[in-house]
Formats: C-alpha cells, sequence, structure tokens
C-alpha cells in the first residue's frame, strides 16, 4: 500500500499515474462499489469548512494528488508525492487501456450534448472502447430515480460524474451502494476538454505547473477561484508549524 499524506484534513494517496491506474483496475477487479477523488488544492481547501465533502474523500478508495498545488502542499510538509495524477489524464489512461480490459464506462455530467462529444472523441482517440451510456448533468432531484435507474441498467464499470465540486462527489456517495458500480470518479471539466468546448493548457505551462494560471485567463469566471491559492498556501504552512 502507498502512503496516505494528511494534507489539511484530508488523507491523499502518494500514488504516480500507473499505481493510479493500477488501484483503479483492482477496484474494478474486486467489484464492490468504490469512489475516487481527484483532490486539488481548491478541493482540499474547501473540504476545511465542509465537513460531508471531508467525510467523503477520506472515505474514498483512491485520492489522487490532482493539482501542482497538492503535490507541493505534501512536499512542504515533508512528505513524499512522487508526481501529480491529474483527473482529465487519468481518465484517458483508463480509456486507453480499456478495450483491451473490457471496462465499460458511462459518462455524467456537463452541458447538454457535451458528454455525448466526449463520448464521440473518445471512441476517435480509443478504437474498441465501450461507452454504455451518457446523461448530461442537468437534472432536479425528480429526475434522480430515472438517472440512477439508466446508470445501472447499463452496468458500467466506471463512472465519470462532471457535476463540479462538491457536488459530483456528494452525488457519487450518496448514491454509491443504489448504484453499484465499482469505480465512480468525479471528473470535474473532462467532458468540456474532450469535447473541444475548453482547451487545455499547452505542454509547456503544464510542465511549468501554470495550468491553473491558463484556466483562469481562458475562463475569467473562474478567476475569483485564485483568491483561494494564497489561502491554501496560509493553511498548509500553518499546519505545517503546528504539526
Amino acid at each position: 500500500m502507498t502512503e496516505r499524506v494528511n494534507i489539511l484534513g484530508v488523507k491523499v494517496d502518494a500514488v504516480t499515474m500507473s499505481q493510479a491506474v493500477e488501484r483503479v483496475a483492482n477496484l474494478i477487479d474486486a467489484g464492490k462499489p468504490s469512489i475516487v477523488a481527484t483532490a486539488n488544492a481548491e478541493m482540499l481547501l474547501r473540504a476545511t469548512h465542509d465537513a460531508e465533502l471531508k467525510d467523503i474523500l477520506n472515505a474514498a478508495s483512491l485520492v489522487v494528488p490532482d493539482g501542482a498545488g497538492t503535490v507541493w502542499a505534501a512536499r512542504h510538509l515533508g512528505k513524499h508525492m512522487p508526481e501529480r495524477v491529474a483527473g482529465f489524464d487519468l481518465v484517458q489512461e483508463l480509456m486507453k487501456i480499456s478495450p483491451v480490459k473490457g471496462w465499460r464506462f458511462f459518462l455524467f455530467g456537463s452541458a447538454p450534448t457535451i458528454a455525448d462529444k466526449a463520448k464521440s472523441k473518445a471512441e476517435t482517440l480509443y478504437p474498441g472502447i465501450k461507452i454504455v451510456g451518457t446523461r448530461n448533468g442537468y437534472f432536479t432531484a425528480d429526475d434522480e430515480a430515472e438517472i440512477i435507474s439508466q446508470i445501472k441498467s447499463s452496468r458500467p464499470d466506471i463512472l465519470l460524474a462532471a457535476l463540479g465540486v462538491p457536488k459530483q462527489e456528494k452525488w457519487l456517495a450518496k448514491f454509491r451502494d443504489e448504484l453499484n458500480v465499482p469505480v465512480s470518479i468525479g471528473v470535474g471539466g473532462t467532458f468540456d476538454v474532450m469535447a473541444g468546448v475548453v482547451k487545455r493548457a499547452p505542454l509547456w505551462m503544464q510542465r511549468a505547473k501554470l495550468e491553473w494560471l491558463f484556466r483562469a485567463m481562458l475562463q475569467p469566471s473562474r478567476a475569483g477561484r485564485l483568491v483561494a491559492l494564497p489561502r491554501f498556501v496560509l493553511k498548509v504552512h500553518q499546519q505545517k508549524l503546528s504539526g
């Protein structure tokens, strides 16, 4: 088992991408409903004042370090964190090997037509992939029974939910046992990127750990979230001093 690093009260797995993929494969083989979370700085900061989210993350079967901020925090605390495991990249790695594994995906979330476009993109990139259903993320509580029925009847091995944080994590946790999907992952804006609606940062910005800045430049509505980064750094430093 890999080490789990406590960052602001959330235990994050110190895994590489290949280890994360292997862990997901093992969860699918086990067949019990489980949740995989992708923890970036914003999610970890939110969990400091959202007890429900914190409990969900700490009960998850795997919490990957999604974001340079998470990796920095672990290392600042003196802990080993080998690399960033971005949620988008994890999904691509799982999709890439799924034709050989025979895994079945269900894409749930984002605006109307986006999941369908992401499905088409995946089928182009990964010939033989099995995407057994899609459903947009616009719904009310009255629609949930129908959505659950649709997902269950499709019998996916991996449910990707793009509802935004923390809605996706709370929805997956609430219906985890009823859905009975081996692996459910909250994937944020993954479908938007796959569908070509939102661009991903150039590789040099990803490598320079500036993907957060690129997103803020591209989507001014996200700029307000940048103020969370100094708060995150401060809280992590306070954790180190109190440790």
